[in-house]
């Protein structure tokens, strides 16, 4: 594994750095006296000149520091694009209608609360922020999932028809007739995991469990292939989009050439502008190829809306009442045409980083030592610098230090999901940026972490990691808890 240098200052000599193993078994045991307590606390600029100051509220859609007023008000009508509801079509609202008619949410930012993670689900067991991927066996013809033939890539559990915004009101019945069925309502339970750390500490875990109910096109294919998606943050993506990607190529290590258990892959997906295979580094799985794409896509799979990346309406062939409903297109046969489009784009590509929090603190310096004998910088590889792009001038030419290396690792069968993405196999995720995860339970509590939102805290987290990371979870496990809490603290500093 490649590793990009960084500075770090010690007042006892330079800090010792284990490498990982994918088994896990050799990781050496941590040697908690023979490590610096005092170091130099690092990236407290995290956005570089985009990096934003955090008010009372915790927001993870504040504006670059950077930005011009030009920029600002730009920024703001993206902003309140991705806040509005959109509508059924057709309305008065002939700008902001053509919603559906099957979709999972109603606007961008009601799943990306506040720009970060959602809940996992409510009390009663249906989700909220985390929607379900489906494929059939097998790649596609460019190497991508095969949708479903009666429910595409992505299952929708809402409907514009009335029968269904109605559903449990006197009177929903008799529009029953009408409008689009939902595709199937998802329920998640959780089933507790127990585990006990080194010392003795106990801690429950806990996997989710997917049931489905009131399919409404028949039931789904036995051997079709399923996946939780929860929300991850928007904070940062412009800047991660202008790293540069012989950066990323260099740090990767696909055949683990120099034996240290990590892989580090690029994913090479299709383009749906440019026609062409690209490097990925959106996404749970790094399947997108860039921001725009990734946008339309959101807008298309949890939406229903049509745009000039994706102009078709996402409906299968078997769904007929959803192929025959009104639509919102304009004037260019699209719902969302290319101005708003680029005006959406151009609010999440501008979203600014939190500033880091307590950095001075001895507890979290301490933790910052801890991440790095625990091995976990080896892929949340802390600083890169951004490049030129003349569209985003404020983006252009940051320090920035998101800790994520952008690439596919192998996590281990306890977190696979046994369905490929591309490049990416059934137990491959992009390794998440990590800049303003501390603020999620600040801006919204219960949330959840990891692809599928089973992780409750940082910690059950890092306790989930296995595959190439499973040495790092090992060095940890064997932390005292002091130790563990300061680890934990570093984190959500960031």
């Amino acid at each position: 594994m490649n590793r990009r240098a960084y500075p770090m200052v010690s007042s006892l000599g330079p800090v010792l750095v284990f490498a990982c193993s994918a088994q896990g078994e050799a990781a050496p045991e941590p040697k908690m006296d023979d490590h610096p307590r005092v170091v130099a606390a690092r990236g407290l600029r995290p956005g570089g000149d985009t990096t934003v100051s955090l008010g009372p509220t915790p927001s993870l859609v504040l504006p670059a520091a950077n930005l011009d007023d030009v920029g600002k008000a730009a920024f703001y009508a993206g902003k309140a694009l991705a806040t509005q509801p959109w509508v059924r079509a057709p309305t008065l609202t002939d700008a902001r209608d053509g919603l559906g008619p099957l979709y999972h949410a109603r606007s961008c930012l009601a799943c990306h609360v506040k720009g970060g993670r959602g809940p996992a689900s409510d009390p009663n067991g249906a989700g909220i922020a985390t929607l379900v991927r489906l494929s059939r066996p097998g790649p596609g013809p460019h190497n991508e999932p095969i949708p479903d033939p009666i429910y595409g890539t992505q299952l929708q559990p809402q409907s514009t028809a009335l029968s269904h915004q109605l559903r449990g009101r006197a009177g929903a019945d008799s529009y029953a007739d009408q409008g689009v069925a939902i595709e199937a309502d998802v329920h998640i339970t959780w089933t507790p995991r127990p585990f006990a750390y080194p010392d003795g500490t106990e801690l429950v875990l806990q996997s989710p469990n997917v049931k489905f109910s009131d399919w409404g096109y028949g039931p789904l294919a036995e051997d079709t292939l399923t996946s939780l998606r929860h929300t991850p943050s928007l904070a940062g993506v412009g800047l991660l989009e202008l790293v540069a990607q012989a950066d990323l190529d260099q740090a990767a290590d696909p055949d683990d050439g120099d034996g240290d258990g990590i892989s580090g892959r690029v994913n090479r997906v299709w383009d749906p502008e440019t026609k062409t295979m690209r490097p990925g580094r959106f996404g749970l799985k790094a399947n997108q190829p860039s921001v725009r794409v990734q946008v339309a896509g959101a807008l298309s799979g949890d939406m229903g809306l049509s745009s000039p990346v994706f102009p078709e309406q996402p409906c299968t062939s078997l769904q007929l009442r959803c192929l025959a409903a009104p639509t919102g297109n304009d004037a260019d046969g699209f719902e969302v045409p290319d101005t708003i489009l680029a005006s959406m784009v151009f609010f999440t590509m501008s979203i600014g980083v939190p500033a880091r929090r307590r950095s001075d603190d001895p507890l979290i310096l301490r933790g910052q030592t801890l991440f790095d004998i625990a091995g976990c910088d080896d892929c949340h590889t802390p600083r890169h610098v951004t490049g030129a792009d003349d569209r985003y001038p404020h983006l252009s030419g940051q320090d920035i230090w998101p800790y994520s290396d952008l690439l596919l690792h192998d996590m281990g069968p306890q977190l696979g999901d046994g369905r490929a993405d591309f490049l990416a196999t059934g137990q491959e995720w992009r390794t998440p940026p990590l800049w303003g995860v501390g603020l999620a339970r600040a801006m919204h509590t219960p949330v959840g972490f990891l692809h599928d939102g089973r992780a409750r805290t940082i910690e059950e987290a890092i306790v989930w990691h296995g595959g190439e990371a499973r040495a790092s979870r090992v060095r940890f496990s064997k932390f005292g808890a002091e130790d563990r809490q300061a680890l934990v603290a570093f984190v959500r500093s960031l």
